[in-house]
């Protein structure tokens, strides 16, 4: 028999076929029980007001209208904030243009909709802050500002042979997933509530539902069988919807769905946060780092929300791959009349690493150098200097490889040098080309939330196996990759496993899809709970036919003990007519990590995942117009579960990393109203924005030092970091227009006004 390839082998997504057939079940293509209601939002138009009285009588009379819930409706926590207060379901006071007030059930959708634009609501306008700048001006802030310290930076800076000054920024970013935010809600007796709900974090979402109802969490069963998309704006932003879809299930009694227009969702949903940099660097003649002051500053927007986390992972990467000796970081987390800020692909992690390669790349500028080799001498060592700023030892440094490897397979020094000919020859078209690398963590820097959960049942009939953990299937194939390793485990083929929908009454206290941990954590936890199965099986065995103790093999449905072999679902009835167990629940939490917050050191990491890339451009000098012409990927995947779906992975963060850091521009009026709100106003990339030439390879020698499931590493969220490389590629091209004698001033995203200003700044120096 043809052993079938389970692992390190290329395998569609299990639900591919249904998500281009469309196909696959969204919670939009729930079945609708009879006497299901619709409901629709209705939110502040002001960013900053006291609300003085909310006039519901004409939204009560419109046509179909079935209830209205507002505060009053409430009887437990009126909050959905994950850590911190600061998140109500219905405010008082109105703290972000967009944030909910009431909410109606109607018989339809449209109707629902129509009924809301009907309120009277009288406000006490009061004056918003909407800008990091007037935010840290009034001292306005969601946290309590930080502040890390390593070595002298002070010292080592006035030592230094050269010193930049200087400030930067990094934009916002809409998550904008395919699904947007959804709930769907459908009482059941004793006032219990099943609850499918497009959220990364199935366990929070019934707590939270729980402590508004006042009720306990063993009455609210949260069910998720994928989302499509979530970025980690469906971490908390779900929540909010969720309560009230529920909210509004338990005073019609009667099932409610609440599916968002997609205006009303990216107005009342928080985005990525925005970072404001200013720097102090000292160097030496090579491009060394001696020193490094720097001031972080980001919109959190309302609430804390998960800021605290995020930022602590912006100054966790302000290193990205670079050693830095001597360093001090001032940390301001903005509170802004805008919606919460919140969780996005890298989770604070990029605006720190965007931070550094910005001062690398002006480093190498300054020194008329090439940014490519100012980056590889300020890289980690391997037996010197290796210990990072909060003084964890980096063990499983590959970046100078990976580095060296991209680029000599990109051609990336012959290119250079066409890329500057074709400069001098053409006056309007300007070339860049730019290498950026990557260091990324893995792990929750909240140390509780790296456990997960798994349950993990045979079939005596068949042979047959179901898994359920505490995963969410978003799109990056995690559903497939723990039903290769569960098959892999067990010798069966592939269409034997079966992964469940996430339940919170399957697998409980789950932490969220995030981090990119989930196939980590939770593969881990499947794992486990086959291994005590497979202890229930041996125990039987050898009790059975007298074998003495031997590690059995599971292959190509064949289980072999020392002297006896079975078929597997043969050994699967004996041992049920037996009365062995063939279920068991499963647990993973991860070892070594440990974090001192308040003093910023330890191991918050328990591995690291590389990358590097290269990137070429072509600006249009007279419109601000760019397009990638090349962009060649070299990223560290471990021992890849599916190099397929890590592929997927690492070609789709590059693209959104490309969109975040070149079009994706949010903005706001000075009143706090969000002007992009909708796929006419914002713009994220098309098929068109992709690199023409896109060439992206999996480090062949990787492989995990830790004992990680099939020693893999995650591509969740550091390939989103490889597009760090387009932004210093479109700075590049812009260079070349004084002939890289001057370093241009140019923040992202590098919209083509950016590009415009940044190259009429620079023609006034020449």
């Amino acid at each position: 028999m043809k052993k079938e390839n389970l692992i390190n082998e290329k395998r569609p997504h299990e639900s591919g076929i249904k998500h281009v057939s469309g196909k696959a079940f969204y919670i939009d293509d729930i079945s609708e029980p009879a006497g299901t209601l619709h409901g629709a939002i209705g939110w502040s138009k002001k960013a900053h007001a006291i609300i003085k009285k909310i006039n519901l009588n004409e939204v009560i009379k419109s046509e179909g209208v079935i209830a209205v819930v507002t505060s009053k409706d409430i009887k437990g926590r009126n909050d959905v904030g994950p850590v911190y207060d600061g998140d109500p379901i219905f405010p008082k006071k109105a703290e972000y243009y967009g944030q909910p007030l009431f909410a109606v059930a109607a018989k339809t959708t449209e109707l629902a909709r129509k009924a809301v634009l009907k309120v009277k609501i009288s406000y006490k306008s009061l004056k918003p802050i909407t800008t990091i700048e007037a935010a840290l001006k009034k001292k306005s802030f969601v946290l309590k500002e930080k502040i890390i310290k390593k070595g002298e930076a002070f010292k080592a800076i006035n030592n230094s042979a050269h010193q930049l000054q200087g400030n930067f920024t990094t934009g916002s970013q809409e998550h904008f997933a395919l699904e947007g935010q959804t709930a769907f809600v459908i009482p059941q007796e004793d006032n219990d509530f099943k609850v499918f709900s497009s959220t990364q974090h199935p366990s929070e979402t019934q707590q939270i539902i729980a402590k508004m109802l006042n009720q306990k969490n063993n009455t609210i069963t949260v069910e998720t069988r994928r989302i499509g998309g979530g970025f980690g704006g469906k971490e908390t932003q779900s929540f909010i919807f969720a309560a009230i879809c529920t909210l509004l299930a338990k005073k019609t009694k009667q099932p409610v769905k609440l599916k968002m227009d997609r205006d009303d969702d990216i107005i009342i949903t928080g985005k990525r946060h925005d970072f404001y940099s200013e720097y102090t660097v000292g160097f030496d003649e090579l491009g060394v780092i001696k020193g490094l002051k720097l001031k972080l500053a980001s919109r959190c927007g309302s609430s804390p929300d998960l800021s605290g986390a995020i930022n602590e992972r912006a100054l966790l990467h302000i290193d990205n791959a670079y050693y830095l000796e001597n360093i001090i970081v001032e940390n301001y987390l903005c509170k802004t009349n805008t919606a919460s800020n919140t969780a996005f692909r890298g989770f604070g992690g990029n605006q720190g690493m965007m931070a550094i390669e910005n001062i690398i790349d002006n480093i190498a500028n300054s020194l008329k150098k090439d940014p490519a080799e100012i980056r590889r001498r300020n890289f980690y060592q391997k037996k010197k200097k290796n210990i990072t700023h909060y003084n964890m030892k980096v063990e499983d440094n590959v970046i100078q490889e990976i580095f060296d490897k991209i680029l000599k397979s990109s051609n990336y020094k012959s290119r250079k040098l066409g890329i500057k000919k074709f400069n001098q020859k053409n006056k309007y078209i300007k070339k860049g080309i730019a290498i950026t690398p990557v260091k990324f963590g893995i792990s929750f820097t909240t140390w509780h939330l790296n456990q997960a959960g798994a349950l993990v049942h045979i079939y005596c009939d068949d042979g047959s196996v179901n898994v359920n953990t505490g995963a969410i299937e978003m799109g990056q194939g995690t559903y497939t990759k723990i039903a290769q390793l569960v098959a892999n485990e067990l010798g069966l083929p592939f269409s034997k496993i079966k992964v469940s929908a996430t339940r919170t009454d399957k697998v409980p206290n789950t932490s969220a899809s995030a981090a990119s941990s989930t196939t980590d954590l939770n593969g881990a936890a499947a794992l486990n709970a086959i291994s005590k199965i497979k202890i229930n099986l041996a125990e039987y065995v050898k009790r059975k036919y007298k074998i003495k103790d031997s590690e059995a093999i599971y292959k190509n449905e064949i289980v072999k003990f020392k002297g006896k072999t079975f078929k597997f679902n043969s050994l699967i009835k004996e041992a049920y007519l037996n009365r062995v167990s063939l279920s068991s629940s499963g647990f993973y939490a991860t070892p070594k990590i440990h974090f001192d917050k308040k003093n910023f050191t330890g191991r918050p990491f328990l591995y690291f995942a590389y990358g590097a890339a290269v990137s070429e451009v072509m600006i249009d000098t007279l419109t601000g117009e760019n397009k990638i012409a090349q962009a060649d990927i070299l990223h560290d995947a471990g021992k890849a579960i599916n190099p397929a779906i890590e592929l997927g992975q690492i070609e789709g963060g590059f693209v959104q990393g490309a969109g975040w850091l070149t079009m994706e521009e949010v903005k706001w009026k000075l009143n706090g109203q969000l002007t992009t709100h909708s796929p006419s106003t914002y713009k994220i990339p098309a098929v068109s924005d992709m690199p023409e030439k896109f060439n992206v390879e999996i480090f062949k020698k990787g492989k995990n030092i830790e004992n990680v499931i099939n020693k893999s590493k995650t591509t969740g969220e550091p390939p989103l970091m490889n597009a760090m490389s387009v932004f210093f590629a479109i700075k590049n091209a812009i260079a070349s227009i004084a002939n890289y004698n001057f370093t241009p001033e140019l923040n992202a995203p590098a919209t083509p006004e950016r590009i415009l200003m940044s190259i009429n700044k620079l023609k006034r120096k020449i």
